[in-house]
């Protein structure tokens, strides 16, 4: 069973699949692992770290020669993998709905591609999560980009030359990047608050210190999806929640925006009107900007000003802390493929619920029903 790492060639993608501690992981399943030279060098890994954990370090055509899974981050081009055998397993984020065109070509070409953002929010995939994971990065990072931009500091401070107050943050989204963007922005010293359309996520901003503002006397609405997702709202709630975010929005300095709906447009939470009533100098982030955007004007891979407001749009924010969002991708990977191992056989044989709900393409077919059904 040969495994093939893959040097990542998405514009600005800094992360890689593998490291030397899941190469020693693989290796010790009885799995050989090939690693394209200088897959790991934006992520700070050597080919020699790679080497010294038992892979055999080579071009992309040796690395691919032979490979019955072949690890990415992002999705390669089917042109990029020239030479890779029919059958071959794909497992990286392939990003199903925004690239079913290439998705199409895996299934022509014969490949076994396997998404991994599409793996179900169930107890015992939660080590394989990679949303969560780089999405608890992106929240984090998401704050720190916001201090960098802020022209003041984050906590209160009392000198003999007076007292700086302390920043108000404001997260919108409470799922897994909003959580660590409030505890990061608290740790830092601001004041905050956070909003959610589901309203089970109150308790988990109050245990963080946070002040919950939610909509309050719009009765049934809950906007709890399935697997754990927000949902669309009704056009009650959504005009309820305008006019309690505008309310509130205007009187932040830091704004921290984090919805998405998967397979489907990022929903737009703050308007131009909104972004007018703030604070000269406050700054917005759209951690969706990839997706649409929950922040009107924002634009993808920039740092926008309007209305004196900066609006921070950057790409791939996980990728943006490359060694540990690469550290942690890598290890949802290997929890993947190691679960479902079978030592006799010496290769990974998936279960129906796991297998069924990421498996994009087979035997020459598209076979999501995600995708079909879309």
């Amino acid at each position: 069973m040969k495994i093939a790492v893959l040097k990542e060639q998405a514009e600005g993608e800094r992360r890689v699949s593998a490291t030397p501690e899941t190469v020693k992981k693989f290796i010790g399943l009885g799995a050989a692992l090939a690693v394209e030279q200088g897959a790991g060098e934006s992520a700070a890994i050597a080919d020699a770290d790679y080497a010294a954990a038992g892979a055999v370090i080579g071009s992309r055509a040796e690395t691919l020669k032979d490979a019955d899974i072949i690890l990415g981050v992002q999705g390669p081009s089917v042109e990029s993998l020239n030479g890779v055998k029919a059958g071959a397993m794909l497992v990286a984020g392939l990003n199903p709905f925004g690239e079913r065109a290439r998705v199409d070509a895996y299934a022509n070409a014969g490949l076994e591609a396997l998404a991994m953002e599409f793996m179900p929010r169930i107890t015992r995939a939660q080590s394989m999560d990679i949303l969560s994971s780089q999405s608890n990065l992106a929240g984090y990072k998401a704050v720190l980009d916001a201090a960098a931009e802020y022209g003041r500091a984050f906590p209160m401070m009392m000198t003999a030359a007076g007292t700086v107050s302390a920043a108000r943050a404001f997260i919108m989204g409470v799922g897994v990047a909003g959580l660590q963007a409030i505890a990061t922005a608290r740790r830092l010293g601001a004041q905050v608050s956070a909003t959610d359309v589901r309203s089970a996520t109150k308790e988990q901003i109050l245990s963080l210190g946070a002040k919950p503002i939610f909509v309050e006397n719009v009765a049934g609405i809950e906007g709890e999806g399935s697997g754990g997702y927000a949902t669309e709202m009704s056009d009650e709630y959504q005009k309820a929640q305008a006019e309690l975010v505008s309310s509130h929005i205007a009187k932040q300095d830091i704004v921290i925006t984090t919805a998405l709906i998967p397979g489907r447009p990022a929903p737009r939470l703050i308007s131009d009107a909104q972004i007018a009533t703030m604070k000269p100098g406050s700054v917005v982030v759209d951690l969706a900007v990839e997706q649409g955007g929950n922040v009107e004007g924002a634009v993808l891979g920039q740092v926008v000003v309007k209305h004196g407001v900066k609006i921070v749009g950057h790409k791939n924010m996980p990728s943006r802390l490359p060694s540990d969002a690469s550290a942690l991708f890598s290890r949802n990977l290997f929890n993947f493929l190691s679960a479902f191992w079978d030592k006799e056989k010496n290769v990974p044989v998936l279960d129906e619920e796991i297998g069924t709900a990421i498996r994009l393409t087979q035997g020459g077919k598209v076979v999501s029903q995600r995708l079909l059904s879309s």
